[in-house]
């Protein structure tokens, strides 16, 4: 499959220098960096049909955690920012699911695209996870589900969206709330977002859209999905190092197996 197939590139010149500058400066800039149309309607379509037809193996599950993804603190109340819950519901679909064939795992193997990735994210090289199931997933998300606040723990995440909701389900955040490397967790700001005492930016992803953020930092949710249509959205996650593999423990919550 040619890589113009699944990416429009007269609109996204992944491979040319000055694009990814000015892609690279966005994301350093504000944190987030959405590429609209960035997959071609026939990727879009086909990865649509994989997902309907790949939904019977979904894992779906419900999860309480806080927004660090740690284990409670003793030393601070239940109901501290440190430790309150939130709920995140959603199903998934595993890596070793998709097919050999998908314009999902063209585009993950794709040097041009690793090479666009290493240069938004300052990364020598990125590298497929070592176990069966975290490289690629496609998620999905019935009405009433959600993906509750967090930090993530990986530095980015890329995502792109294959099918939208027809009402609820946007991208909320907060930038900038922590600073996870000095261990400044800034408890009252997120007491205020988990109460709704915080503004939040919105970002509503159309079907084909490729989104990179920087979510180490910056808090952030998917508001509850309120129309009838199954929001359906990829992930794609590398590691900048070869050889790492998802923990166990997180195998079995994200994906009901470990391999």
């Amino acid at each position: 499959m040619q890589l113009s197939s699944i990416i429009n590139l007269d609109k996204h010149p992944i491979g040319e220098a000055e694009y990814r500058a000015r892609c690279r400066q966005q994301i350093d800039d504000t944190g987030v960096l959405m590429l609209g149309e960035f997959l071609t309607p026939s990727a879009i379509e086909a990865v649509r049909h994989e997902g309907v037809r790949s939904e019977d193996h979904a894992y779906f599950c419900k999860q309480e955690h806080n927004v660090y993804l740690t284990p409670c603190d003793d030393s601070y109340p239940m109901d501290h920012p440190r430790n309150r819950e939130v709920i995140s519901t959603k199903g998934c679909i595993p890596d070793d699911v998709i097919d050999e064939s998908s314009p999902l795992r063209e585009l993950y193997m794709s040097d041009v695209f690793k090479g666009f990735l290493c240069e938004i994210f300052g990364e020598n090289a990125l590298y497929p996870y070592a176990d069966n199931v975290s490289s690629i997933n496609l998620h999905y998300a019935k009405k009433g589900q959600e993906l509750g606040w967090h930090f993530d723990n990986s530095s980015f995440a890329i995502t792109l969206m294959i099918q939208d909701t027809e009402s609820g389900g946007a991208f909320e955040y907060v930038a900038n709330v922590r600073d996870a490397d000095k261990g400044e967790m800034n408890f009252a700001q997120v007491g205020r977002v988990l109460d709704g005492q915080e503004p939040v930016q919105i970002l509503n992803a159309a079907p084909g859209t490729l989104s990179l953020f920087r979510g180490r930092n910056s808090i952030h949710r998917v508001a509850p999905n309120e129309g009838d249509r199954t929001r359906m959205l990829a992930v794609l996650a590398y590691n900048s190092e070869p050889g790492i593999a998802l923990s166990e423990n997180a195998r079995k919550t994200f994906y009901g197996r470990l391999d």
